[in-house]
């Protein structure tokens, strides 16, 4: 890629030896100066031998030593502009979001979709994003590929979609083109070429997981290294048994996982079910006993339910002919609550039952009462309280194991290297209420839509599922129902 070293002339500050990737958008590099000088990019004009820079385009040469003027200021006072009435049939797409209290949506700056549903996806994790708000390193300017970049990039990211506007998360893109040199990929013509979403959300959350602090509660100390471990990740107790020796013994032991795979078959028609067979696998390995290579059978169980359960749907086989990630179109149904106790060991099932059970309480009385279906079992003056869905002495796990649906991230086409990406997200676990997030267009969804993801044809399919905790919420006054 052809890089650049300039010196940038800022008032009376000098910057030297700034480098330029003139293969990235310029948007980029702007993202270089804010950082550098606090000059917000909408209020930068770059010259250059008295060419203004153009935003999607380097409409001047550059080489090594060039001087780069950056005019604007941080302390600019926007004038208020004065507008005529605009109805909403004349409203564009973000005139509109922010006319109707719409989410703010990520602009994609050139088959960024991928990563901007990730994004939208993670940002329905509450926690996460408190312990972004309380991360206090900055962005490394020597270092933009490091894990502090990477998240301080996500903090921005998320701050900014607080706000009504459109974000455009230049600075996460060129901190993640730099971690990552294999998103940076370009097509011919120069455009950044489409990239797996999963791959992408896995590379994040690594990067993440260095850094984020876990989250501690009362006098607790957290036993994880990183709140990704401790909200994000689950256990597994694994038994390694040889299907061909009776006499040798099976071997257990412990591995962690970020995510759950559905597996894909002929014969798998349910989320559940796709899971429950890629946690029992036969393989082919080294046998000490009949010293030769054997058949196994590795059995896994959970043995520690994360507050937050991340499930990739397997979709995409390579062919190694077409050398693309074909897709795997089939209809896979997944629910909006789901239960994890079946894939659980029984040791943690155990465990679980005691909060299933206070479940089940809060159920039978909504089935013993006639009115329940017309009048809600709790007035709405009652004050309610939110039970606790972690285990006492583990914060971040689920200690129950139902959970809910959160997000939703979906692929459109026929490879991962093609086709599209959007988030489908729950704005409120209280409410049955969904924004679809396709890049900076963001609009309203009901449940049934999302249910319609499942697959089965040309219509978005069900990629990577994000369920959190399901909360149960009890009168104050309800004692039966008190710790």
């Amino acid at each position: 890629m052809p890089t650049y070293k300039v010196k940038v002339k800022w008032g009376r500050e000098n910057f030297p030896d700034v480098s330029v990737n003139v293969d990235e958008n310029p948007l980029v590099f702007k993202t270089q100066l804010f950082t550098l000088t606090g000059v917000q990019v909408h209020r930068q004009k770059v010259m250059c031998k008295g060419v203004a820079l153009k935003d999607d385009e380097w409409n001047f040469q550059l080489k090594d030593g060039a001087v780069v003027l950056l005019l604007g200021t941080k302390d600019d006072i926007d004038t208020e502009p004065i507008e005529r009435p605009k109805f909403i049939e004349d409203m564009n797409e973000s005139e509109l979001a922010s006319a109707l209290k719409l989410p703010a949506g990520l602009t994609n700056l050139g088959n960024t979709c991928y990563m901007n549903a990730v994004v939208q996806c993670l940002k329905s994790v509450p926690e996460l994003g408190e312990s972004l708000k309380e991360y206090k390193e900055d962005f490394s300017i020597n270092s933009l590929g490091s894990a502090q970049s990477i998240t301080a990039a996500m903090r921005s990211v998320f701050e900014q979609l607080n706000g009504a506007n459109t974000v455009t998360p230049v600075l996460l893109l060129q901190t993640l083109h730099m971690a990552f040199p294999q998103f940076a990929q370009t097509g011919e013509k120069g455009s950044y070429q489409q990239q797996d979403a999963n791959e992408c959300w896995s590379e994040l959350m690594k990067m993440l997981q260095q850094k984020l602090k876990p989250i501690k509660k009362g006098e607790l100390v957290p036993s994880y290294n990183s709140l990704i471990d401790q909200f994000f990740g689950g256990t597994f107790d694994v038994e390694m048994k040889c299907s061909e020796s009776e006499d040798e013994k099976p071997t257990t032991s412990h591995e962690s996982f970020l995510q759950l795979s559905c597996f894909i078959s002929q014969e798998v028609k349910y989320m559940l079910s796709g899971i429950k067979s890629k946690l029992q696998e036969q393989l082919t390995k080294r046998s000490s006993t009949l010293e030769r290579d054997a058949v196994y059978i590795k059995s896994s169980k959970i043995s520690r339910l994360p507050a937050y359960l991340t499930v990739n749907f397997v979709r995409f086989q390579y062919k190694g002919k077409e050398g693309i990630n074909a897709k795997i179109l089939k209809d896979i149904k997944f629910p909006i609550d789901f239960d994890a106790f079946e894939l659980c060991s029984k040791s943690l099932q155990e465990k679980l039952t005691p909060m299933r059970s206070k479940f089940k309480e809060i159920e039978d009385a909504a089935l013993q009462n006639p009115k329940s279906k017309d009048k809600p079992l709790v007035k709405k003056e009652d004050k309610m309280v939110a039970l606790p869905y972690s285990f006492d002495d583990d914060f971040g796990s689920n200690n129950s194991g139902y959970y809910t649906l959160h997000a939703v991230l979906t692929h459109q086409g026929r490879s991962s290297s093609s086709g599209h990406y959007v988030g489908w997200v729950r704005q409120s676990t209280t409410e049955d209420k969904w924004f679809k997030y396709d890049d900076d267009a963001v609009s309203p969804v009901t449940s049934e839509e999302i249910l319609r993801l499942s697959g089965g044809g040309d219509w978005h399919c069900a990629y990577v599922l994000l369920y959190g905790p399901r909360i149960l919420r009890v009168p104050v006054t309800d004692e039966p129902m008190q710790e």
